[in-house]
């Protein structure tokens, strides 16, 4: 290419006619290889080289964790790069600067050096790997002092594993695209394990003994300093409902602290906070300030997480994707969100789900009804797929269709003392976000 995208939407035309694993993903991985985005990030001179970085994968949580390291970081006085997938609204969300997201323009920038290098590859990039190397060079552009980098799918092949992070964490291990990343637990662990580096620092929030060992063993494998592990090395001590959040007891490696409020909705936030303070003490070697941590942990605000979007009636936000994520969501509506009113839920999901299970962890979140949508998203489950699965374990279910007219038809059975509940996937909360906050979005 010889001239620079004049605008970002000539910039996501190039970006979006590149192959899409996230709206089109793959039933299998055959030959899986880091070989293409080496290459990639050679021609662009190793930008991921020049800052160190925390690595953050797992089945959930990752989001959640990696704005919560961000906050660490920043509340330290350093300026963070943070990458993250999916996006809501906008792509630019995806690639941020202490929270704010890349601008237009040094979006289409990025993308035009990109475009200009992609005849000298030996195979045309994804779209995931595209953004991946447009944030690292990004990062380095700005001189970012440090990134936290959020894991696509997986660990071990994901394009994110050309970063050679000083911390590697792993939140938790479920059932989650087990199509790619193996049948069972301990696959799946294996595979989140392989972006634990040589002389890095490994923290692990998985509570099961089993899996946590097997993560560990793959990390003394891989030549990690040292292996975190919660319950035994970091925790939550206690963990109560607060206004706006939880006040959490942290126990590190380096220090207790004590009566944190971390501003988010939902017991699992403890969990995360854990996680993400032990990875902040691993990059800087040392304890935080207690003032400091309370600083981040104050202020923190993850979209799309449990968020709170109306009032009259309650409107909550929440990205649960998998079993283990409706789960916890049913029990933060349970412990935080109780409504005079009637409780309906706008659900929608992506293929690789299986709506029967995902349905009976939400079901005991106590909802009047659900009204069931269909992503727009070429993986999308239709709608009435969803609501036969609901009916078939007695739930009161209607066919919503698209997000908008599903949620559209929620609020008209709730009152002002009811709620709604959006869930399912992160393609549905960010259309319902849409709609609700009137944001941009890049998606149509």
């Amino acid at each position: 290419m010889d001239v620079p995208f004049p605008s970002k939407a000539e910039a996501m035309a190039w970006l979006d006619s590149h192959i899409d694993y996230e709206s089109a993903m793959p039933t299998r991985r055959s030959l899986p290889t880091l070989d293409a985005m080496r290459e990639l990030v050679h021609l662009m001179g190793n930008p991921e080289r020049t800052y160190p970085a925390v690595h953050i994968t797992g089945t959930n949580a990752k989001g959640s964790t990696a704005a919560m390291v961000t906050s660490l970081l920043g509340a330290m006085g350093l300026a963070v790069g943070t990458y993250t997938s999916p996006d809501l609204q906008r792509v630019n969300e995806r690639i941020a600067r202490n929270t704010e997201p890349i601008d237009d323009d040094s979006l289409a920038s990025v993308l035009s050096t990109l475009a200009g290098l992609e005849p000298l590859t030996s195979a045309r990039p994804t779209r995931f790997e595209l953004l991946t190397a447009a944030a690292l060079t990004w990062f380095a552009d700005i001189a970012v002092d440090a990134a936290v980098i959020e894991v696509g799918v997986g660990g071990t092949w994901d394009a994110t594993n050309v970063v050679d992070s000083q911390v590697a964490v792993v939140t938790n291990i479920s059932y989650d695209h087990t199509d790619i990343l193996g049948p069972t637990l301990e696959s799946i662990a294996l595979d989140k394990a392989g972006i634990i580096k040589p002389g890095s620092v490994a923290v692990v929030g998985e509570r099961d003994s089993d899996l946590a060992a097997i993560i560990e063993a793959r990390a003394k494998e891989a030549g990690a300093d040292v292996v975190w592990r919660v319950g035994r090395d970091f925790g939550v001590s206690a963990n109560r409902l607060a206004v706006g959040g939880r006040v959490v007891d942290i126990e590190t490696p380096g220090r207790s602290y004590r009566d944190v409020l971390v501003s988010l909705h939902g017991a699992h936030q403890g969990a995360n906070a854990a996680c993400a303070l032990a990875a902040a003490e691993a990059f800087f070697s040392r304890p935080l300030d207690p003032a400091v941590v309370e600083q981040a942990f104050g202020s923190l605000a993850v979209p799309g997480r449990l968020e709170v979007v109306g009032r009259h009636p309650l409107v909550v936000l929440d990205g649960a994707h998998n079993v283990a994520g409706m789960e916890s969501l049913a029990a933060a509506l349970r412990e935080e969100f109780s409504v005079a009113g009637p409780a309906v839920g706008v659900v929608g999901m992506l293929g690789g789900r299986d709506p029967v299970a995902m349905l009976s962890a939400l079901r005991p979140a106590g909802l009047s009804s659900v009204v069931a949508c269909t992503p727009s998203s070429p993986r999308a489950i239709p709608a009435e797929e969803v609501a036969l699965a609901g009916r078939g374990i007695g739930l009161a279910v209607e066919v919503g269709g698209t997000v908008e007219h599903a949620l559209e038809r929620a609020l008209a059975l709730v009152a002002e003392d009811g709620m709604v509940v959006v869930a399912g996937s992160l393609y549905v909360v960010g259309a319902a976000r849409g709609v609700l906050a009137g944001a941009p979005s890049d998606h149509r």
